[in-house]
């Protein structure tokens, strides 16, 4: 059974990531208006992750006997400046993300759910590999400059290891 704190803090956890993943689809339609292909599917496949994310704290949660809440979100931005200040945005996001993790972790440890706090250990980890991986797409983008966009797009799709999304 899960301790009344972790749930709730779970509770607001699945809202983040449900804030998540419409995010990144807001972004990913952006960027598809824009012509930038692979960034609008680097940003889908962003977004179908952090609805995985999601269900896997909502399926935890019941599991544990708690009641999962599933969140109404507000609506994300649907227009960004440009590719590099959305990259930037999204970095942002990630390290509030990962922030929020370690709130999590730190709530089971004062509530001794030791269970709680090996399973979120899954997401500790995930947050590293996330923050890494902006990390290098904006480290790319600036080695190339804006002028260079193009090639940018082309390649961001293998940085994530290839892969597409559909809406079929």
């Amino acid at each position: 059974m899960l301790p009344k704190r972790v749930e709730e803090i779970l509770n607001l956890q699945i809202k983040k990531e449900d804030y998540s993943s419409q995010l990144y689809l807001s972004m990913a339609s952006w960027a598809e208006n824009k012509g930038f292909e692979g960034v609008s599917s680097w940003l889908y496949l962003q977004a179908e992750e952090e609805r995985i994310h999601m269900l896997r704290l909502i399926k935890y949660v019941n599991e544990r006997d708690g009641i999962a809440v599933i969140p109404g979100i507000k609506t994300p931005p649907v227009d960004f400046e440009d590719v590099f200040v959305m990259f930037d945005k999204v970095l942002a996001h990630e390290k509030y993300i990962s922030g929020s993790i370690n709130e999590i972790v730190g709530v089971c440890i004062a509530e001794n759910d030791y269970t709680t706090q090996s399973w979120i250990q899954w997401f500790v980890t995930e947050q590293i590999e996330e923050e890494s991986s902006v990390k290098a797409i904006i480290d790319k983008l600036n080695l190339l400059g804006k002028n260079n966009l193009y090639m940018f797009d082309r390649d961001i799709i293998s940085m994530r290891g290839g892969g597409e999304v559909s809406a079929e």
